[in-house]
């Protein structure tokens, strides 16, 4: 039996000869936890009046079934060895419900219940049981002499002292319990246990009728407490001052004056909408300036309406995106630590930006600065994880994953509620990642969000689509008619492949001429192949260090000395230097470059549009030349016989971008000439597919994922999937494996060590699996493979044979 004297613990010891914390103590903060989480998010449209009070009971009352000796003794709080419990605290935390809340509404109490059951585990699954058995699957055969059995012995004086503790907290917060605590014995609370967990069973076993909100309102109700319950066992605090707030416009004003300029006019008509945005305007006219000043506006009338403090979402479609915006935003918030970064390499950014603060390069690479500088960033991101900001800037693909729901991921649903988000470079998404964010920016409107979408080039399909699904009154804001547009660049028709003799010496006498020119391939393989021939031409003629590649295959070590290379030469607004950059689509995404000539493969015009834009950047110069070469069309791995650009790019949409192009060779253009291009492709047979297809994905994802008719249903299995879809795998090199293990090995704690061995990770496609084997000692994929530092990954080999080339990815 538990020690007499003992008193209940919620978690065995972080530190040895430390003990554990007490479950009231636990559980209060859980629930202060929770009133922080209230004040922040605010009224949630469609959800029960009582939405927030249960989310407080719930809180109150979902580790209370700790209270048996074997759980006790499984966390070391008995004096006994620890030994494995085997059952479910939470099943036995429904007990208390029914007598402390016995005049709520039936409803509302099975409210509670739900969200108090559902915080560990789910609650059924298909025909294949999941690592972690569904509470149903465990319990549903059970009968009121089995919990009697399964959760006892408890002792009685332990069970008396917390009930009048829930009762009397209940009280102090002003939660609706009765005048007095009930006097509740340990038979009675297996028993009270058993039937509200029979009536959850006939609540949740079927799926719900079509349309039927009960569903979305449990997720939500689930994803609150599940939010505070990890942010009171992490000690996390929530951040209330918004890095965006009403200092912003005259902050901006002042600097514009400063710089001779004053505010837009689309930036002003942006400033006073309420509601949601489309927002069209050519590159460096101020586009972000714009949505930042809408979303204040929208933050300051959802505060209103709402009590809460709405969070702002910057989304990209690219790490190297999101990471430069980061770092634009905390400069122009003048928010250091404001501001969010919410991708999956979250903390090897706060890593890289930490250890660039330190100027000596012994002190940098000391293993105790290392040391440091890792914990420090892996605190970063996990604070992150924890919703600490106000704004974060991220991928989609992070909010997307509350499609998954349940324990793990409802709390990102919850948060999202009377959200403010910004959707930047759509285009960059192929169809079905499209529907998905499309079918998730319905679900953000319909708890209350709004919705920003901007482009330089935003295509009328793609205007029409945001609109179709957000199904209200959306605002187009673009400059006014009769503005004139930049004209950065000129272009030029070459039928001759980028790899052919004719074009490398094309690109030669540019660098003679004293040019810098960005040389951007579709894929890896002809990169790697341009750069080795025109390199070292353009080293002896202008130095070491002038002629740069950049691909997404490299070790993140090497990637970010290359990119502080990259910047040194060629940063926008830097004196100018004649250099070669060689590269793929790494290089479209919102890298500041700033380059005199292009000469690129054809690709859609999206792509090349982006790539056209890391030359004359600024519009210093006259029209700039860019270059655009046949590319050679074939199959690529998985597709048939269908014709892939290069084996990157749709044949069809690639095709008649090229066909348009020809028509206007030798001419300059702007991105008004190319919006109009975009409409006439998308206005084809190709576009009509396109938009059926996106529609088509956007549909069934929505049903599939947000409907929510059977919200408490394992989908662990999917999570794997999606993090493949987005984020494809990460591996090292085989000869890295024992730097690798040491690393892992050099840190104060496993977190720490692992972002330490991130170093060393090379990211891969999601098929690249196949040719890899998985360590679990190391917990990392691991390939043979040809590798050189400067010119990436060359060559996967698998078994005898060589079976990957990086011409088949980008």
């Amino acid at each position: 039996m538990t020690v007499p004297g003992r008193e209940l613990r919620a978690k065995s010891a972080a530190k040895k000869r430390q003990a554990g914390e007490l479950l009231t103590s636990h559980l209060l903060h859980t629930l202060e936890a929770l009133i922080r989480i209230r004040d922040r998010i605010g009224t949630i449209p469609g959800m029960p009046t009582d939405f927030w009070t249960s989310a407080a009971l719930a809180a109150l009352f979902h580790d209370a079934g700790k209270l048996p000796h074997g759980f006790q003794r499984m966390i070391g709080n008995t004096g006994e060895p620890p030994q494995v419990w085997g059952e479910r605290h939470e099943v036995l935390s429904l007990g208390f419900i029914q007598p402390l809340l016995a005049d709520l509404p039936a409803e509302q109490r099975l409210r509670v219940a739900t969200a108090v059951a559902g915080h560990h585990r789910a609650f059924s699954c298909g025909s294949e049981l999941p690592r972690r058995l569904p509470l149903f699957n465990q319990y549903g055969e059970d009968k009121a002499t089995d919990f009697s059995v399964r959760f006892t012995p408890a002792d009685q004086d332990h069970l008396t002292s917390l009930v009048e503790w829930l009762h009397r907290t209940a009280r102090r917060f002003a939660l609706p319990v009765g005048p007095a605590a009930p006097s509740l014995s340990v038979a009675q609370l297996t028993e009270a246990a058993h039937a509200l967990f029979e009536e959850l069973m006939d609540r949740w076993e079927f799926a719900l009728p079509h349309g039927d909100p009960a569903g979305h309102a449990a997720v939500l109700l689930l994803g609150a407490v599940t939010m505070a319950d990890h942010l009171s066992s992490a000690h996390a605090p929530l951040e209330t001052r918004h890095p965006l707030n009403a200092d912003y416009p005259a902050r901006l004003t002042e600097k514009l004056a400063a710089q001779g300029h004053t505010l837009r006019p689309q930036q002003i008509e942006a400033a006073g909408i309420q509601g949601n945005l489309l927002l069209r305007s050519w590159t460096g006219s101020g586009k972000t300036e714009a949505v930042l000043l809408w979303a204040l506006t929208q933050t300051a009338d959802l505060a209103r309406h709402t009590g809460g403090n709405p969070r702002v979402f910057y989304l990209l479609p690219y790490l190297a995106s999101i990471n430069a915006m980061s770092d634009r935003l905390a400069e122009d918030l003048d928010s250091t630590d404001g501001i969010g970064v919410a991708h999956s390499k979250a903390a090897s950014y706060h890593l890289a930006r930490s250890l660039a603060d330190i100027c000596d390069d012994e002190e940098r690479e000391h293993p105790a600065t290392l040391a440091e500088a890792a914990s420090k960033a892996h605190s970063r991101a996990e604070a992150t994880k924890n919703f600490r900001e106000l704004l974060r800037v991220g991928t989609p693909y992070q909010l997307l994953r509350g499609a998954l729901a349940g324990p793990v991921h409802s709390s990102i649903l919850a948060d999202c509620a009377n959200s403010v988000f910004v959707l930047d470079e759509l285009h960059a998404y192929d169809t079905r990642r499209l529907g998905m964010i499309l079918a998730m920016t319905r679900f953000w409107k319909d708890l209350g969000g709004r919705i920003a979408v901007m482009s330089a080039t935003l295509p009328t399909i793609l205007a029409d689509l945001v609109c179709e699904t957000l199904g209200s009154q959306v605002r187009l804001v673009e400059p006014p008619a009769g503005t004139p547009i930049p004209t950065r660049h000129e272009l030029h028709i070459r039928q001759a492949h980028l790899t052919d003799k004719v074009s490398l010496d094309e690109i030669r006498e540019r660098l003679t001429a004293g040019q810098s020119v960005l040389v951007v391939a579709n894929n890896v393989r002809d990169a790697i192949m341009l750069h080795q021939n025109l390199g070292p031409f353009c080293a002896d003629l202008h130095g070491e260090g002038s002629a740069h590649l950049l691909h997404s295959r490299y070790r993140r070590m090497d990637r970010t000395t290359i990119e502080q290379g990259i910047f040194e030469r060629f940063a926008a607004g830097r004196p100018r230097q004649p250099g070669l950059l060689v590269g793929t689509q790494a290089l479209e995404v919102s890298l500041n470059l700033d380059l005199d000539a292009c000469h690129t493969s054809a690709a859609n015009l999206e792509a090349l549009f982006q790539r056209f834009g890391r030359v004359n950047r600024l519009g210093a110069l006259a029209p700039a030349p860019v270059t655009i070469h046949q590319p050679a069309y074939a199959p690529r791995r998985g597709s048939g016989d269908a014709l892939w650009a290069d084996g990157v790019y749709e044949a069809e949409p690639t095709q008649q971008g090229w066909e348009i192009l020809t028509r206007h060779d030798q001419q300059t253009i702007n991105e008004r000439t190319v919006t109009a291009w975009l409409d006439e492709i998308y206005a084809g047979p190709w576009g009509e597919r396109w938009k059926k297809d996106v529609f088509y994905h956007r549909d069934s994802f929505a049903g599939a994922f947000l409907s929510f008719a059977k919200p408490f249903d394992d989908r662990s299995h999917l999570s794997k999937r999606f993090d493949e879809q987005f984020d494809g795998i990460e591996a090292i090199l085989a000869t890295d494996c024992d730097r690798y293990r040491d690393s892992l090995e050099r840190g104060p704690d496993p977190k720490t060590g692992r972002l330490n061995a991130d170093q060393y990770l090379i990211p891969l496609p999601a098929w690249a699996k196949g040719l890899n084997r998985f360590d679990k000692g190391l917990g990392v994929h691991i390939i043979n493979a040809d590798y050189d530092k400067h010119l990436g990954l060359l060559a996967i080999h698998h078994g005898a044979q060589q079976t990957y080339q990086p011409g088949e990815v980008l």
